[in-house]
């Protein structure tokens, strides 16, 4: 399991609340999101509970995508990452040498799933990112957090770049698209989630399909993207 505190558990929450069980989702849909998440969510919450469920989600990402992930990566690049969960399994499991993180600074009030030109909502927190990842085995030697609203971008190229549920599901891939090409290698792999699985065969020279989620709201496709055209 996870180690966290309540303001931590609710970010979680805020982040995957298909981690609530029936009674809460149904406080939530009465008071909707903003009060839920404000004001209730403060005394309903236990962040032990929430520690047990987001690591059994988290490991369930992993066991995922663990066979498409090369034992040799030593730089892992995470897009929207949340709170940082999947990157404490990848670095328990592999031996990775540093994570860069590059992620918003802010919650919104609401969220809308899927993206457009005017998208500009986050449901992040760096401080609960950093002091989630370090209580939770990554030492700070190991990883940086970029602002992406503030801070120049890492430099360097990516072995490995994940971006699950965010890139290209909730913000537009061509946001990134000439940071990429600029800070991948012809081997740097990039693992995310879209619902227009087939449009990246335009841009990458390999594209190979993991995952399909058709069973939800939000139907969609989880890749591996390799050396840009």
């Amino acid at each position: 399991m996870f180690y966290l505190d309540k303001k931590e558990a609710r970010l979680i929450i805020l982040q995957r609340i298909e981690l609530l069980n029936i009674f809460l989702r149904r406080i939530r849909k009465l008071l909707g999101r903003y009060l839920f998440t404000n004001f209730i969510s403060k005394f309903f919450l236990n962040p032990k509970t929430v520690g047990k469920l987001y690591f059994n989600d988290m490991k369930n990402e992993y066991e995922c995508i663990k066979n498409y992930i090369d034992p040799e990566n030593k730089n892992i690049l995470s897009i929207g990452g949340g709170i940082g969960g999947l990157e404490i399994i990848l670095n328990n499991n592999f031996n990775v040498k540093f994570f860069s993180f590059i992620e918003r600074n802010f919650v919104s009030k609401k969220v809308r799933y899927g993206w457009d030109s005017n998208n500009n909502e986050a449901y992040n927190d760096l401080n609960l990112l950093n002091n989630f990842l370090v209580k939770n085995g990554l030492y700070q030697s190991k990883f940086s957090i970029f602002d992406y609203d503030k801070d120049e971008l890492p430099n360097k190229k990516f072995d490995l770049v994940i971006s699950l549920f965010s890139l290209d599901y909730h913000y537009n891939f061509d946001i990134y698209s000439n940071y990429l090409k600029k800070n991948s290698h012809k081997d740097t792999k990039i693992i995310f989630d879209t619902i227009r699985a087939d449009y990246f065969k335009s841009i990458f020279k390999e594209v190979i399909l993991i995952n399909s989620r058709t069973n939800t709201v939000h139907s969609s496709k989880r890749i591996i993207c390799s050396n840009f055209i």
